[in-house]
């Protein structure tokens, strides 16, 4: 006689909510890799991680090479403000890479697990530009510039560079790289050695590296992890980005290809990928 499995009508199990963090972070919008990460697409989706029953915690997938500061501590400080608010454990897990920006996000959580390969750190501020004020004099293009105000025009691409304004751009890059650093040190605290002169010259190391250094808590992945700490019946749940329903129904070709706007966004379209690119190539990505 065959003998038949009963549905298990007992505890249920825990869930734990995934938000995956893929994609340069960025203010603007990018159709690189994962996307542009900030607090405007992505506010949503936090608050839905954070909104199950039987909520047992949030795990963060980290990927991204950075970006912007301001976005990076904008989706940080949500993350935090509702893990505090609901007593809810946050793990991050990182893949390719979490640097700069992206190790800012995975500092959002509790505890931080990487792999062997995982790119960590690049504690640092950069900033990255390019000067054409030669290339427009050879072809005899004369740049007019009128301003209220000596400093409006500061680091214009088409003009000279300024030492004063290098000097400007050096002290608010400082004030940020400590803004940067005092957040690693409240969120690692005991784990790392505050003083270190090596977390925070912008180098990056691998997985285990950054476990020694305290910048991460273990090797490990989503699924050993989070099995070994809530069970074998654990439930995950993914937390999708929502499609505004004029996408949908138009499709993402139609919306591009609506109005002249999108032509006169190609350059600035074709430079910000080349940013992108460039972003994730400082890691071999």
């Amino acid at each position: 006689m065959m003998k038949l499995k009963l549905p298990f009508f007992g505890k249920k199990p825990p869930i734990v909510t995934v938000l995956r963090l893929d994609g340069t972070i960025s203010a603007g919008t990018s159709r690189f890799r994962g996307g542009s990460l900030n607090i405007q697409t992505q506010a949503s989706r936090i608050e839905r991680a954070f909104k199950p029953g039987r909520l047992a915690a949030v795990a963060l997938v980290v990927n991204s090479p950075g970006g912007s500061a301001v976005q990076s501590a904008l989706i940080a400080q949500r993350i935090r403000a509702l893990a505090d608010e609901k007593e809810v454990p946050v793990f991050a897990f990182t893949e390719d890479v979490a640097a700069s920006g992206g190790y800012w996000l995975a500092c959002a959580a509790d505890e931080i697990y990487v792999n062997e390969a995982s790119l960590i750190g690049s504690i640092g501020v950069v900033s990255a530009g390019f000067g054409f004020q030669e290339l427009i004099a050879r072809y005899g293009i004369e740049r007019r510039v009128h301003t209220a105000g000596e400093s409006k025009a500061t680091l214009d691409p088409f003009l000279p560079e300024k030492p004063e304004d290098v000097a400007r751009l050096k002290a608010a890059q400082e004030g940020i790289h400590d803004h940067f650093k005092e957040y690693v040190r409240a969120r690692r605290g005991e784990r790392i050695e505050p003083e270190d002169p090596e977390l925070f010259t912008g180098a990056f190391w691998t997985g285990q590296r950054a476990v020694d250094l305290g910048l991460a808590d273990a090797l490990g992945d989503l699924r050993s992890v989070l099995r070994e700490k809530f069970g074998e019946d654990v439930r995950t749940v993914m937390i999708e980005s929502k499609k505004s329903m004029i996408r949908s129904l138009l499709g993402r070709t139609e919306m591009e290809n609506l109005g002249s706007q999108v032509a006169d966004k190609l350059p600035e379209r074709a430079i910000t990928a080349l940013e992108e690119r460039a972003a994730w190539a400082r890691f071999g990505l």
